[in-house]
């Protein structure tokens, strides 16, 4: 290829990348700082009253006791690592795409039960700690590859 027609190829593709970000929709350039604690997420998840409802596996936390108990467990095996930033939404728009489980146990009048306040009242550092703490109890499966014989 002519070096006259890589850079207009170059440029174009450069321009289609730009053109499929998403922007405040997407978590491409979504961050937290980097030193979020665990220890102190830990603490915030129980001063926040996040353990009355829920339980995260591996975690040494007062057994939830909000009724009827809420059937989302946090941490655990996953087949993915969660983004940062869908725990932050988790956090802060709980109602923006509900789990799936069944709608009455986890909604009311067709919201998340969880409070939706958390916005309002938590700070950055708070939040960061405690999506540290979420992010050290999820440990991401290993797929084994699958062979078939034939």
């Amino acid at each position: 290829m002519p070096c006259r027609m890589k850079v207009p190829a170059v440029a174009f593709l450069l321009g289609a990348g730009l053109a499929c970000d998403a922007g405040r929709h997407t978590t491409a350039g979504f961050r937290l700082p980097p030193d979020g604690d665990s220890e102190r997420g830990q603490a915030a998840f129980v001063q926040f009253g996040c353990s009355r409802c829920h339980q995260v596996v591996g975690a040494d936390l007062p057994q939830p006791t909000v009724q009827p108990p809420v059937p989302v467990a946090l941490g655990g095996e996953v087949s993915n690592r969660y983004s940062d930033a869908y725990l932050v939404t988790k956090i802060v728009y709980p109602s923006y795409q509900l789990a799936s489980y069944p709608r009455d146990q986890i909604t009311a009048s067709g919201k998340s039960r969880m409070p939706h306040d958390y916005a309002a009242t938590m700070t950055v550092r708070q939040l960061t700690d405690i999506v540290a703490f979420l992010q050290s109890r999820y440990t991401v499966r290993v797929m084994q590859p699958q062979y078939y014989f034939r």
